[in-house]
């Protein structure tokens, strides 16, 4: 499992959800469509409309992956913090019923306010 705690191994940027959509294509349930997603070196994560999914790839190959589901019904609370003029990184916290609280560190180029709407209608 990806380590939530500490969100500057993996500084997200925006990839089209096509890139992905075939790894993560197997773990849809009916009806679950994939929303937006982000990379970091090596892993992934995909916003789908009903979780949040962590892909952390492993090995020397990157063959073996842990795939993390994060329903947004388990969601209690969350938090976004924009990119500022010295940390120029944005900031999404979401505390999980059972879990506690995953953090993932986007490069300033995202809008984390879009991604805190998407989260908020999800979640809401």
């Amino acid at each position: 499992m990806i380590d939530f705690t500490n969100g500057s191994l993996f500084k997200l940027q925006p990839i089209n959800v096509q890139d992905v959509l075939g790894d993560i294509h197997p773990l849809l349930v009916q009806g679950e469509n994939a929303v937006t997603a982000f990379r970091g070196i090596r892993d992934f994560v995909v916003f789908t409309d009903k979780r949040i999914i962590t892909v952390n790839i492993q090995g020397m190959t990157g063959k073996k992956r842990d795939f993390t589901s994060l329903p947004y019904s388990k969601v209690q609370a969350f938090s976004v913090e924009t990119a500022g003029t010295f940390d120029l990184d944005g900031e999404l916290e979401l505390w999980f019923s059972g879990l506690g609280k995953v953090r993932l560190e986007f490069k300033g180029n995202v809008n984390i306010q879009s991604l805190g709407q998407l989260i908020a209608q999800f979640v809401l």
